[in-house]
This record gives C-alpha cells, sequence and structure tokens, in this order.
C-alpha cells in the first residue's frame, strides 16, 4: 500500500514539473507571439506596446506561479519598458530595434565583470542545477559573454541592413531559437568539466 502511495506521490511530482515547466515556457516565449501578431496586424507600435504589457503580465504570472522572479526577466523587463517607452515619446521606433543589442551588450559585460572580479554571474544563477569545476566555470562564462556579443552584433545588422518585418520576424523566431541552439551545443562542456562530489 505505502508503495502505491510513494508512486502516486512520484507521479503527482512529476506532473508538476511538467506543468511548471509548461508554464515557464509560455511565460518566456508568450510576449514574443505577442509581439509578432500584433506587428502583423496593426504596425510596430502598436506591437511594442503589447510586448510592454505582455512581458509585464507574464513577470506578475511567474511571481504567482514560482514565488519568485529571476533576475535576469526582471533585467529584461525593464530594458523593454524602458526602451519601449522612449520609442513611444521620440516617436521613434529605431529605440525599440536596438533594445536587443542592449540586452546582450549588459548580459555580455556583467559576465565580463565576473571573469574579471574571479565570480562568474553564470554560476550563481545555475549552480543549484549544475555543478562545475572552477574551470568549467571559466569557459562557460567566455562562450556566453562572446555569444552575447554575436547575437548583439547580428541584431544591429538585420535592423540596419534589412527591412523591418525581416528584423520582428528574425527577433521572433531567430533570436530564441539561436540561443536554445548555442545552449544545447555546451552540453560537451558541461559534461567535461562536471564537478564529482
Amino acid at each position: 500500500m505505502s508503495d502505491v502511495k510513494a508512486g502516486e506521490g512520484h507521479e503527482v511530482s512529476s506532473s508538476s514539473g511538467q506543468k511548471h515547466a509548461a508554464i515557464k515556457f509560455v511565460v518566456e516565449i508568450g510576449p514574443l507571439i505577442a509581439f509578432f501578431i500584433a506587428y502583423a496586424k496593426l504596425g510596430i507600435f502598436w506591437a511594442t506596446g503589447t510586448i510592454m504589457v505582455a512581458t509585464l503580465i507574464s513577470l506578475a504570472v511567474s511571481f504567482l506561479v514560482f514565488k519568485k522572479i529571476s533576475p535576469v526577466p526582471l533585467v529584461t523587463a525593464g530594458i523593454v519598458c524602458i526602451f519601449g517607452g522612449l520609442a513611444f515619446w521620440f516617436n521613434d521606433p529605431r529605440f525599440f530595434y536596438v533594445k536587443p543589442t542592449i540586452i546582450n551588450l549588459l548580459f555580455a559585460a556583467v559576465l565580463a565583470a565576473g571573469l574579471f572580479t574571479g565570480r562568474p554571474l553564470i554560476k550563481t544563477l545555475l549552480g543549484d542545477q549544475v555543478h562545475l569545476t572552477d574551470e568549467g566555470w571559466r569557459k562557460l562564462s567566455i562562450r556566453w559573454l562572446v555569444f552575447f556579443v554575436a547575437l548583439a552584433g547580428l541584431n544591429e545588422v538585420m535592423w540596419r541592413c534589412f527591412s523591418e518585418s525581416t528584423w520582428a520576424t528574425f527577433k521572433v523566431f531567430g533570436i530564441l531559437p539561436l540561443t536554445m541552439v548555442f545552449a544545447v551545443a555546451q552540453v560537451g562542456l558541461l559534461r567535461r568539466y562536471e564537478q564529482v562530489s
């Protein structure tokens, strides 16, 4: 009987974990999808306002479900609202075009500061889930730093050299997949430098 209860408890825990993972995914991707739909139907300024509101809603949902808000989405939301607000204030969408550039350069700068001080920020963010040697954390930080700088440069190329609609498509369907592919590509490093307790 106790085995049955233990099995049921494991199933409930697994189901709860899957539900939380699904909610987290929707919270992260929701504002981007809302942006793309609004852009396709109403243009850049409506899309900018939509993603500002959707981002704030996603933070609220995240807090209600997980009882906390991670620093990265909080900083991202702040930059979205600041640069979205500037785009409206000056009636200039270029403020919103450069927002991904600013976010990625900010992340790169924080990683660089962590490397310089010998306290990699990425260890603080992932330390509970991932256990690496100091050399592993250093190399992982360098890789992400380079990736964020490259992503910032790619965003600049997309909005300066291509049409607004091409940039909008890249923002929604390019940045996140590239980030996910890059994250998966780090699995080898994680295994190589895994800290054995």
